[in-house]
């Protein structure tokens, strides 16, 4: 399978993912944000970090960059895309994805493991995982707080778009369990045809027993399956 992973000036996850998806034998390449085409891609990965130093505010600058329009037109027609983190901004910032990230419910940036829970496991990215697993990942964001309309709340729920919630250990949806305020919870969605996922915590962080645990793993062996 063939990835392309985007890089802005300001990723500093580019690195991470790239090792993630060796790991799992993607055909890995990295992309840099000057570029104005894509090579053949099966996944585009958008890393985590500060693109352009988030000097207006997450994802604005990276979201008009010239590889993004490629990024765009490859996801419109169908390609499987990934954003993680600042990547999960990114998207919300093109539109690829509804809704916004704010700032932290206590207005700081948070880095830490935290529990989400598998809410759809009928995806590409989410086939190798049981529904409502608990999966402990680390997050490390200063504004992961999403946030959307009722309508699109309410589309987001009927379609199943939900992708993760954070979650205590045992599963449970709980304001307690909720790192930076976002609405009920959500750590990651999908768009209508579930070929985009943009998430806050960071799957390829969660890949190795020696320096984690692996429960990033599955997200990987989803798209390699698919």
């Amino acid at each position: 399978m063939k990835s392309s992973v985007i890089v802005f000036p300001g990723s500093n996850c580019d690195r991470d993912i790239c090792v993630a998806l060796e790991k799992m034998q993607f055909k890995n390449q990295k992309i840099w944000h000057k570029e104005t085409s894509l090579p053949k891609s099966d996944l585009i990965v958008i890393p985590g970090g500060f693109s352009y130093g988030d000097y207006l505010r997450s994802g604005a600058i990276a979201g008009k960059s010239l590889i993004i329009r490629e990024v765009i037109k490859a996801a419109n027609a169908g390609c499987l895309v990934l954003g993680i983190c600042n990547g999960f901004q990114i998207l919300t910032e093109t539109g690829l994805l509804k809704g916004t990230l704010l700032r932290n419910k206590n207005l700081k940036f948070i880095n830490r493991d935290v529990n989400i829970k598998v809410t759809n496991n009928k995806t590409n990215f989410s086939s190798d995982y049981k529904l409502e697993q608990v999966l402990k990942i680390n997050i490390a964001h200063n504004e992961g707080n999403y946030f959307t309309d009722k309508n699109n709340l309410e589309i987001l729920k009927k379609e199943n778009l939900i992708a993760f919630k954070y979650c205590d250990e045992k599963g449970n949806i709980t304001e307690e369990s909720n790192p930076n305020g976002a609405i009920e919870n959500i750590a990651g969605i999908y768009n209508l045809k579930k070929n985009i996922l943009g998430m806050m915590p960071h799957p390829e962080r969660m890949i190795d027993k020696t320096i984690s645990n692996t429960d990033g793993i599955n997200l990987f062996s989803s798209l390699l399956n698919h």
